[in-house]
């Protein structure tokens, strides 16, 4: 794997999976718009870590008031005068996270590989979907109609909400949401974004919403791909490492410049992105 490569997909990886425009349908394109192998799941599960970390350290403050909410659920810390408030939002976290554990699980088992098959045209395989024509045409629709709908959440939604007014039925909406991120195209954190600002969350704290309830998502997204690198024997190890650290980087640098620049502006230069680069792919492909 040439540095270049490892850069690039880091780069991808680590600034598309926080703005909302779909990391997951820049990596496929990579194989079809260079001639660039692909990078095999060790290097997968780096990028992910990589990711993982810099919310952590970035929301480093609101990740220790979940994980107080965790102890104070078992009984430890339980009577601490915030303990309710963190415990909380702890569960509806969790509440949030249960939909997109449903449905990748539900994947992996082969459960919708008949409708993907039969509706989209598309083929999965152990759990993943297969690179076809029919599917750069689900990214280019969903890159659109998704980015159109974000357009819209944003345009009418209040902004009247925080990350700690969270409810159990918000926590639940915008889980269901991060559910459908799994088709590519859509964007995990596009569609969460979506989902919480028509719930009345400020831009800055649907931002922020959405990335801390991603923690458990990545996390298991990168977890799901440990049994490949067992089957494929993977030894790059020090291939991993610069993918990972690169990834943490860009990461850490775009959380900082989506959270700076949606206190001034709202999301319409993503939208306008979005539907560029869908009708794009339609003429290309």
């Amino acid at each position: 794997m040439t540095l270049f490569q490892q850069i690039l997909i880091a780069l991808v990886q680590g600034i598309t999976e926080f703005l909302p425009i779909s990391s997951s349908g820049h990596l496929i394109l990579i194989p079809y718009l260079t001639d660039l192998p692909d990078q095999g799941p060790l290097i997968d599960v780096a990028v992910h870590v990589g990711s993982l970390l810099a919310i952590i350290v970035y929301f480093f403050k609101d990740v220790v008031v979940l994980a107080r909410g965790g102890f104070a659920s078992i009984g430890v810390g339980a009577s601490a005068p915030n303990a309710p408030a963190e415990r909380k939002l702890f569960w509806w976290i969790a509440l949030g996270t249960i939909p997109a554990v449903v449905f990748g699980l539900s994947i992996k088992m082969g459960v919708f590989n008949g409708l993907a098959s039969n509706v989209f045209g598309i083929e999965i395989i152990d759990g993943d979907l297969m690179s076809s024509i029919r599917f750069i045409d689900l990214i280019a629709f969903n890159l659109i109609f998704y980015g159109i709908l974000l357009g819209i959440a944003d345009w009418v939604g209040k902004e009247i909400k925080v990350f700690e007014d969270m409810s159990w039925r918000d926590g639940l909406i915008v889980g269901l949401a991060q559910a459908l991120a799994i088709i590519p195209g859509t964007s995990r954190s596009g569609v969460t974004m979506t989902a919480a600002r028509a719930l009345g969350y400020k831009r800055v704290e649907a931002a922020r919403f959405s990335f801390l309830l991603s923690i458990p998502a990545v996390a298991g997204a990168g977890v799901l791909i440990v049994p490949e690198i067992f089957e494929a024997g993977t030894a790059l190890a020090w291939d991993a490492l610069v993918a990972g650290v690169l990834t943490f980087i860009a990461a850490f640098l775009t959380m900082a410049f989506l959270m700076n620049f949606l206190k001034k502006a709202s999301m319409m230069v993503f939208v306008i992105y979005r539907v560029v680069m869908g009708v794009a792919l339609f003429w290309i492909f």
